[in-house]
């Protein structure tokens, strides 16, 4: 498998004159400077699914945050007070082993999704890829002309052209950065922010400036390099996939060796003058998006895209051929062997995913109605209030988990004799709400051993399911000593003389 055009396989046709064989990326030239792409758009089959795909999923990426689940929001991170809505379900930052089993389970779903449909997420449903070719491209096109043919409208051939487009431009960068605020920042806060004037929420209007600058810069100028360069995801899939993952491929056992003889037959070892089903036409690399050769086999840029196989496909037709030279397939599959859909590989993540999906479930459901801490307070480590009577001031920390507003009741065991007083009872909180609420905790004296009484303190919720936590009180008998230096030892007292 070749991960990097410089490391693919002579071809045994002409090669493109243009073409940058030897070089790092495919889209820099030999003296390093960058070579700008403007790929020739391919009709057929693929490219209609991709663009009724991709306007799809442009829809759902729109609206996506302004969905209500429950009335909360389908997908909201909100960094500024660490709540994570997914699928209307809220996770706390306390969430830590909900949170790492649901990015553990996406984490592998991309390993199982890679090893069985290659770069199937890069080519079809990555925003970067759906914006800049259904988007971005067809803009410049309509400003700028279709590549390799002469301008034909009069917007095209007017001085205007270039300032026209970049306004088209920019508006979509506003458009598309204002989308992508929308999954990190509330609606509703967010149509304040696009209402209210800049003077009146300067932080939050620089933020949205930064992310329109962000996302002109990537479709305006990045573009593709953020696949070939910024994105790690081509560099990862020589360990994701494997000989029977399925990739775009091109077929040389059929298509070599290229030539464009009208009498075309496939390589005899009595015929070795017969050329391949490839005509060397260059369509693959024209219309490719990432400026690669398809030919020279699998490579790091190749984002499953499958311009290269309506290309191919179209000049097979015209030429009377059967179509497929290029097509989805795996390495075994070309090579003539059969794919196989198990494999050690696909079995593991399967199953692994389905035990994180399990262990995932299991923990949601189970999930209590609060989070609940019993915190130290500040001061002194206990008191005695009165004679024979200690006291302990502690701070009860509750998070309302449930989606209403519910009442919490905070209650002591009292078999130890101790007794809880606290400031307020019962909290009243707002959904994810949280309050810490002063306890004074009181005993007898007598019921201290060594200075430690465990005691347990319950919340109550609406739904009648307590949540207990112990917390050891502190009285007397404790002896607390500086850490820095040991306890002087008391002098031995004389002995008595007769």
């Amino acid at each position: 498998m070749t991960t990097s055009t410089h490391s693919s396989p002579p071809s045994r046709g002409r090669s493109r004159p243009d073409s940058d064989e030897g070089s790092v990326l495919s889209t820099l030239n030999e003296d390093g400077s960058r070579r700008w792409l403007k790929p020739r758009p391919s009709p057929g089959r693929w490219l209609n699914r991709r663009r009724a795909l991709g306007w799809f999923l442009i829809a759902l990426f729109t609206v996506l945050p302004h969905i209500r689940v429950g009335g909360k929001p389908f997908v909201l991170l909100d960094l500024s007070t660490r709540h994570f809505t997914i699928l209307g379900h809220t996770f706390l930052p306390t969430d830590t082993l909900l949170l790492a089993l649901l990015l553990l389970a996406s984490f592998i779903s991309i390993f199982l999704f890679t090893a069985l449909l290659g770069r199937v997420w890069c080519g079809w449903a990555c925003p970067q890829t759906v914006y800049l070719e259904l988007v971005f491209r067809p803009i410049e096109r309509f400003f700028d002309g279709s590549p390799g043919r002469p301008k034909s409208t009069l917007i095209q051939k007017s001085p205007l052209a270039k300032p026209l487009k970049f306004i088209a431009f920019f508006l979509v960068a506003c458009f598309l950065a204002h989308t992508f605020l929308a999954y990190f920042v509330p609606t509703d806060q967010l149509r304040h922010w696009m209402t209210r004037s800049p003077f009146e929420h300067p932080s939050s209007f620089i933020v949205m400036a930064l992310v329109t600058g962000l996302m002109l810069f990537d479709f305006a100028f990045f573009r593709e390099q953020t696949c070939l360069v910024a994105c790690p995801y081509g560099r990862m899939q020589s360990t994701l996939l494997d000989r029977n993952s399925i990739i775009v491929s091109y077929d040389p056992a059929r298509g070599e060796p290229r030539g464009k003889g009208k009498t075309v037959s496939l390589p005899l070892a009595d015929a070795p003058a017969a050329h391949g089903d490839c005509v060397d036409c260059g369509l693959c690399v024209a219309t490719c998006p990432t400026g690669i050769d398809i030919r020279n086999g699998l490579q790091m840029e190749c984002v499953h895209c499958t311009q290269c196989i309506d290309a191919c496909d179209a000049v097979m037709s015209k030429l009377g051929r059967a179509t497929g030279l290029i097509r989805y397939a795996s390495q075994n599959e070309i090579e003539g062997s059969k794919r196989r859909f198990l494999r050690p590989r696909t079995v593991i993540y399967s199953i692994l995913i389905t035990l994180l999906a399990t262990a995932f479930t299991t923990v949601l459901l189970n999930a209590p109605v609060a989070n609940v801490q019993v915190l130290r307070a500040r001061g002194a480590v206990y008191t005695e209030i009165r004679p024979g009577v200690i006291a302990n001031q502690v701070q009860v920390k509750i998070i309302n988990r449930l989606d209403h507003h519910a009442q919490f009741s905070i209650s002591l065991d009292a078999s130890t004799g101790a007794n809880a007083t606290p400031e307020t009872n019962p909290v009243p909180l707002e959904p994810s709400a949280m309050q810490s609420v002063p306890v004074l905790l009181t005993a007898p004296a007598s019921a201290f051993t060594r200075g430690k009484l465990p005691v347990v303190i319950t919340v109550t919720g609406p739904e009648g399911k307590p949540i207990s936590r112990t917390y050891v009180m502190a009285g007397p008998g404790n002896t607390i000593r500086p850490s820095s230096a040991a306890a002087p030892t008391p002098p031995t007292p004389p002995k008595d003389t007769p």
